[in-house]
């Protein structure tokens, strides 16, 4: 958990203080950037630019508490830009892992089912599952309320389930 103080003086405008924070979420937002955009070295250019724009911009976060969701909601953005841009669909498989509890469903039909979900379920199973964001910090990085997302996110398993079940691949996710 990073200190209030370091956010504080990476606000003012201290280097090292920013450095700090941007080491301490580096891997999560790398596998953030991984599990939209599928691929490596997207993934690495993924975090320059966020770090480029946290850094450019870290004197506009007005709560220091919220540094974490501020920086995933930037992450966000980039890779929703980028996705628009080439048009493509993704899953990860580290949310397919995750997300394969039981050993009932193999990983290409979760990757098949992961495939049919909109963009937004995907999302969420993403912060959730993969990230293992809490409810609130979902909330707050995709700007809605958290009664929202329990829906939208019960929602998204209930599809999964669904189409998992469909295939008669298991019962269960």
């Amino acid at each position: 958990m990073i200190d209030e103080k370091l956010v504080k003086k990476a606000i003012r405008g201290n280097d090292d203080a920013f450095l700090e924070i941007m080491n301490e979420y580096k891997v999560d937002l790398y596998r953030t950037a991984l599990a939209f955009l599928k691929n490596e070295g997207e993934a690495l250019e993924a975090i320059q630019e966020v770090t480029f724009r946290a850094y450019k911009n870290i004197r506009t976060l007005r709560n220091s508490n919220f540094i974490k969701t501020w920086l995933f909601r930037i992450m966000i953005n980039y890779c929703n830009d980028q996705l628009k841009n080439k048009k493509r669909h993704i899953v990860d498989d580290g949310v397919i892992q995750t997300l394969a509890v039981s050993e009932t469903f193999n990983e290409l039909e979760l990757k098949d089912a992961m495939l049919k979900l909109d963009d937004r379920s995907r999302e969420l199973l993403t912060l959730k599952y993969f990230n293992d964001m809490k409810i609130k910090e979902i909330a707050d990085a995709m700007q809605c309320p958290e009664g929202t997302i329990k829906t939208w996110l019960h929602k998204a398993l209930k599809q999964l389930r669904d189409i998992l079940e469909e295939k008669g691949a298991g019962s269960s996710v």
